[in-house]
């Protein structure tokens, strides 16, 4: 595992970009030597691009496919959303030989790997929340020899599968320890249970058929919310050990099932004005906050503090910081664990004071 750093951004030349299909692209970075250990990463990490679009400023988190077995690229894959500002930006004029802003990489998504171990990794993803799983699954294989791996992939058609080339050939190299299945909305296979949307009775149809051995199981899911839901709720529903159930959200989650109630770091409600001491880089700010006001994060970036952040939907964890002094609330958590929380952790864009004094570092993230 890669250990903590402050995340910063660094301008970084585009070293490829391939188109993967008609409305995806693969990225890849060139990182400076003097930055080779800033980039250094986890299998299952993202970045955060920085771009400007039509004068403003706007950051977007995309997952790495590349491994960190490979410590000489760094790629993303964006895929256009209909809408989308910034991936319809990337992917129409993105050339090699460009400069982007690129956070150091982020991210819980992933698991300690160990080359003793033997275990079945079993992956759910839909349209380009492969990417993070590619990176996992790549280094899976390399890293632990005993192991194996089921991906179960779901697109709308064929033409949509990205790093399908690639996936082919992974198969190829590691035989019976790699399983991919395709899984297409509109296809049109004779066994139904590879036609249509991955629902929770199709998940379970899944597990049961082709994940019935006794080896320790690790479970990562990626892809559109409702999706997510489903396989969660069949893991969970066939036994599965939660701690084992990694799950990585693009945006907010909006179905009920999904949500987390709000979180309070310590005991005691408090509704008054607070004095907040923000610490980064080792510098302190002094913040007056409302309890019932904007984030931490939002009053700090007005007080002209620099601090990291990209979706500002409890999504990813950029902004986590650790609560030094004082008690909170997190409005919303959707990256960090339990643990983590139990340690005083929070998403800086969702916290709000419960103490009339507080203390913020994230120089500790």
């Amino acid at each position: 595992m890669t250990s903590p750093r402050m995340a910063r951004f660094h301008p970084l030349e585009v070293a490829t970009v391939h188109l993967e299909t008609p409305d995806a692209i693969v990225v890849g970075f060139r990182i400076p030597p003097a930055l080779q250990e800033e980039y250094a990463f986890t299998h299952g990490q993202y970045v955060t691009l920085k771009l400007t679009v039509n004068g403003e400023e706007l950051r977007r988190s995309y997952s790495i496919c590349s491994s960190p077995l490979d410590p000489h690229e760094l790629r993303i894959a964006v895929k256009q959303v209909k809408g989308g500002r910034a991936s319809t930006e990337l992917v129409s004029k993105l050339k090699q030989g460009m400069t982007l802003d690129v956070m150091t990489p982020m991210g819980n998504f992933t698991t300690a790997l160990d080359a003793g171990k033997a275990r079945h990794f079993v992956a759910f993803a839909a349209g380009s929340g492969i990417t993070p799983i590619l990176s996992i699954l790549k280094t899976v294989l390399r890293s632990e020899p005993k192991s194996r791996f089921t991906l179960f992939y779901g697109n709308t058609d064929s033409d949509r599968i990205i790093f399908r080339k690639k996936l082919d050939e992974l198969k190829a190299q590691h035989g019976d320890r790699l399983a991919v299945h395709h899984i297409l909305s509109q296809g049109k296979d004779e066994d139904a249970l590879f036609n249509g949307r991955i629902t929770k009775d199709k998940a379970k149809q899944l597990l049961s058929r082709f994940v019935a051995d006794t080896l320790d199981k690790e479970f990562f899911i990626c892809g559109p919310e409702q999706m997510m839901v489903n396989v969660s709720e069949a893991l969970e529903g066939m036994g599965a050990d939660k701690k084992t159930i990694h799950v990585e959200l693009f945006s907010s989650p909006v179905t009920n099932e999904a949500k987390k109630a709000p979180v309070e770091v310590g005991e005691g409600a408090f509704t008054g004005t607070a004095q907040v001491k923000v610490i980064m880089d080792g510098r302190e700010t002094l913040l007056t906050m409302d309890a019932s006001g904007d984030s931490v994060l939002d009053v700090a970036l007005d007080a002209g503090v620099d601090v990291p952040f990209a979706c500002k939907g409890a999504v990813c964890c950029t902004c986590k910081a650790r609560v030094v002094e004082g008690k909170v609330e997190m409005a919303m958590n959707y990256a960090l664990t339990d643990e983590e929380v139990a340690d005083g952790y929070v998403l800086t864009c969702q916290t709000h004071p419960r103490s009339a004094t507080l203390t913020i570092d994230y120089d500790q993230h």
